[in-house]
């Protein structure tokens, strides 16, 4: 399956920063496309929430079509990349190798355009105002903000797949106990069902004891 996630003409904003949680079938690949502008960095970052062994294949390619992040079996993985020509960037989830078990995936693609920064200083030397350091600040403070926007990100899908990890346990145990609260009663009935034929008398007779 293939779904473009942002269109080329859609923004012109310098930053665009997007989450998806995607449920991929067993023994199938789900491939989406990003649009990235020339000289933008993309950065994706994928995560197996819940599912399975908790693994699947995550590969990207850029838009010549190579495989600039190759294929892995991994719970997680990140890619990052400055593109040198821009176009559309495939990102592909592979559920493949589980033939039974569906997964829940969460995908989190953010772009940058630093250019934008070069602009708007352009624009300032254009009415003879110095903007260089203050430039410099805001594409510091803007990396940094991108940095803990990453961040937050990665602590989100973690505390999603613990929680998850906690609901399965919760039914894994809830299951079993139902089990052995069966076999219990399983056994009782059996034990009384023996007692009782143990002191049962044919008629005219006596008791076994």
């Amino acid at each position: 399956m293939t779904m473009p996630l942002f269109d080329e003409n859609a923004d012109d904003a310098p930053a665009v920063a997007m989450e998806y949680k995607v449920h991929v079938d067993p023994g199938k690949e789900e491939c989406y496309f990003q649009f990235v502008q020339k000289g933008a960095t993309i950065y994706v970052s994928f995560q197996v929430l819940r599912g399975g062994d908790g693994m699947a294949g995550f590969a990207v390619r850029n838009p010549s079509g190579q495989l600039v992040h190759p294929y892995q079996w991994k719970p997680a993985s990140e890619f990052q990349e400055v593109s040198p020509t821009g176009g559309y960037y495939g990102i592909c989830v592979d559920n493949q190798f589980s033939r039974f078990a569906a997964k829940l995936v969460n995908l989190y693609i953010t772009t940058f355009r630093y250019d934008q920064w070069e602009k708007f200083t352009q624009e300032l030397k254009d009415i003879d105002v110095s903007a260089e350091n203050c430039t410099n600040i805001l594409q510091g403070v803007d990396k940094r903000i991108q940095g803990i926007l990453q961040m937050q990100q990665l602590a989100r899908s973690r505390e999603a797949r613990d929680y998850n990890l906690l609901l399965d346990n919760e039914t894994y145990v809830q299951n079993w106990s139902i089990a052995q609260c069966v076999v219990v009663i399983a056994c009782f009935v059996v034990q009384v069902y023996f007692v009782k034929k143990l002191f049962e008398t044919k008629s005219g007779g006596r008791g076994r004891i």
